[in-house]
């Protein structure tokens, strides 16, 4: 178990994250963060740097978004998550994030797992598209540690199979092979997962279900407007009785949320 400010990660509770994927304006991340934060989410995400497919989609704000972060952080006293998608970048997301993710695309970016295990921040890593679990995903983990880092928290997030209803498959064989292989906590990403919103809150139920120690989902007011995967966003009210159904789910595992 690893504590992220006063949030336990991988012990009895279970953590919800949830925010926009990318952070957008000030006044729209206060807001969704507020909407989150009521509903029962404990941890946020915000995306400051964004590695998009293709090269003309928003990219993110950067530092700005970084200090927006910091702002919501200190004001909601909830902490938060942002993605690192350059060795350059960590100790920049360091500065203002309380956990630096290593996003699906970097999990094979030797720098940048280097970078993020001297850092010292807990870090969540993302398996990516076709990552193997024993040979590649915990191989990645191993960068981090031997840079002396052992706050790492691990999300499936589905992989890439013939399917193309879904954006990808959410893998949930995933979660007890991490806990039959290793000691660290695994969330789920129902979001990515998916790509799709009618879908997220039966994946969170079954990815809680199958023993994860939490979620990480996408929540949005306005999602025809967002400029990043708004289409696989929650609204708020959405989320909220989701994460009604998640409680009773942690209860039957004898677990809290």
């Amino acid at each position: 178990m690893i504590t992220v400010k006063n949030v336990p990660i991988g012990g009895n509770a279970l953590v919800v994250i949830a925010g926009p994927c990318a952070i957008e304006n000030r006044d729209t991340y206060f807001r969704i963060a507020k909407k989150v934060k009521a509903a029962g989410a404990n941890m946020l995400r915000g995306g400051a740097f964004k590695p998009r497919t293709s090269p003309h989609d928003f990219q993110g704000l950067g530092l700005e978004a970084l200090k927006m972060i910091k702002e919501v952080r200190d004001e909601l006293d909830m902490p938060v998550i942002s993605e690192a998608v350059q060795p350059e970048q960590v100790e920049l997301v360091a500065q203002y994030a309380d956990v630096i993710q290593i996003g699906a695309r970097n999990m094979h970016n030797i720098a940048l797992l280097k970078e993020a295990g001297r850092s010292g921040m807990p870090i969540l890593l993302k398996r990516s598209f076709s990552g193997l679990i024993k040979e590649e995903w915990l191989r990645a983990t191993e960068y981090l540690q031997l840079a002396g880092n052992e706050q790492i928290i691990l999300c499936e997030r589905g992989i890439r199979t013939f399917e193309q209803y879904t954006r990808n498959t959410l893998d949930l064989s995933a979660v007890p092979i991490i806990k039959e292989l290793s000691n660290f906590p695994i969330i789920v990403d129902p979001s990515h997962a998916t790509g799709r919103p009618s879908l997220v809150p039966s994946m969170a139920l079954a990815g809680i279900a199958a023993g994860a120690d939490g979620v990480m989902i996408e929540v949005h007011d306005e999602p025809t407007c967002a400029k990043c995967d708004g289409h696989q966003a929650l609204s708020p009210s959405v989320f909220a009785e989701t994460v009604k159904h998640m409680r009773r789910i942690a209860q039957a595992m004898d677990r809290t949320l």
